[in-house]
């Protein structure tokens, strides 16, 4: 079975609301087996929405549309899609009883706008949705199901797995898919193609390998669709075997995993602590870690030592080092990590200084310029990055190849 996903809603195509709804509704249809071939944001209008459903019954079997179905003049789904479908709108009492008793609980007066929420195609099978005024509509000619829910989300999720999801299983047919995902650190995308080039000659037709690139890490899904779930299942397991081969001695990972849960999984798994001392990237580090629960199990905490008399007051740079050196530089660095390391304690420390620009203020070192030392039991690792312009960017890089460093030092020592 093929779907199509439609939206609908002028808030969308303008921005002023974020679409979340097409990507939830298209990871459960993956898991169920169903493939996705495209998906589509349209205004409220009739003609859109008449254009929308023509394009999607032509490419899929299944179309899902969310929006437009308010109590208010501009939400004309419903009306569209009755017409669309040769139906008429009946009054469902059903759906008129469960609306009035909601108003009621909630002590709000019912009024005739209300009353139309319950006005509904004659044809179409309804879904009820018991935490919102819009109910479901489910249109099936021939061998084509449209499918109407709400736009807002808990009440679309609340049909679509209440509903929509137990309709569809019992229809059935569907192929098994199983994907698995990989995260890696530090290589480059087409990098990672290269390296992946023999794999991909002789990977099954049935198993599709996906590229996702992101500031500082590489995702690399590997997709399968057949027949036989434990076939497909013991397939991407030796597939996924090859390409942690291929990336052995990188900073790869199983799952979608990023820097912070692994890090964050692996010290507090084994009892260790982590500290960090900012220069250029003024607590963004800090503040990556800090947003997720849980981290006071690890993250002792750290400094933002901009200034040069805080690096040496409070981190114990020496003056001698930073008049020789300057205070972008890998000496600088290392002293404020063993600086951060000695007054916390912690397992585990980084250090950033560095030049974000747009000028280079009173250091040797040209703008995009960063300094980033680890600090781990045993040893001080300190790379020199030139990350460009503007400010923005070498923040954001120096921010994430720190995470990228200590991964490669914790996957080293565990």
């Amino acid at each position: 079975m093929k779907a199509s996903i439609i939206t609908i809603g002028d808030e969308i195509l303008i921005g002023q609301v974020l679409d979340t709804n097409t990507q939830w509704i298209a990871n459960k249809l993956h898991a169920l087996g169903v493939e996705l071939v495209e998906t589509v944001s349209i205004s409220d209008t009739k003609q859109a929405i008449v254009s929308g459903i023509d394009h999607a019954v032509s490419v899929a079997d299944l179309i899902i549309v969310t929006g437009g179905l308010g109590p208010t003049k501009d939400d004309i789904t419903k009306y569209t899609l009755t017409e669309y479908f040769g139906d008429e709108l009946v009054l469902n009492k059903t759906v008129l009883a469960q609306v009035q008793a909601m108003f009621k609980k909630r002590g709000i007066p019912f009024g005739e706008l209300n009353k139309a929420q319950a006005m509904l195609p004659k044809e179409a099978t309804i879904l009820p949705n018991p935490i919102g005024t819009a109910a479901g509509m489910w249109f099936q000619k021939k061998e084509k199901i449209v499918i109407s829910l709400p736009g807002v989300p808990f009440e679309m999720k609340g049909l679509v797995e209440n509903e929509v999801l137990p309709r569809l299983t019992k229809i059935g047919g569907f192929p098994s898919q199983a994907y698995q995902t990989y995260v890696l650190y530090g290589v480059g995308e087409s990098t990672a193609a290269e390296m992946l080039e023999e794999f991909e000659n002789q990977i099954p037709e049935f198993i599709k390998l996906a590229y996702l690139p992101a500031p500082g890490r590489l995702r690399l899904r590997l997709t399968g669709v057949h027949s036989n779930k434990s076939i497909l299942e013991k397939i991407l397991l030796e597939e996924g075997a090859k390409i942690a081969e291929v990336f052995k001695g990188y900073s790869f990972m199983v799952g979608d995993v990023d820097y912070i849960n692994f890090i964050k999984d692996a010290l507090i798994a084994n009892k260790q602590t982590l500290a960090v001392a900012e220069s250029c990237t003024g607590g963004k580090i800090a503040h990556e870690i800090t947003i997720q629960s849980g981290v006071s199990a690890f993250f002792l905490g750290g400094v933002v030592a901009y200034n040069v008399a805080l690096k040496q007051n409070l981190l114990g740079v020496a003056a001698e080092v930073i008049q020789k050196y300057s205070v972008v530089s890998a000496e600088v660095a290392k002293q404020m990590v063993l600086g951060i390391q000695r007054v916390t304690g912690a397992t585990y420390a980084i250090s950033t200084t560095g030049n974000a620009g747009p000028t280079s203020d009173d250091t040797k070192e040209d703008v995009g310029i960063v300094f980033i030392a680890i600090a781990t039991e045993n040893q001080v690792i300190v790379e020199k990055f030139n990350f460009g312009q503007p400010r923005e960017k070498v923040i954001e890089q120096a921010k994430n190849k720190a995470f990228e460093m200590l991964s490669k030092e914790i996957l080293k020592n565990h």
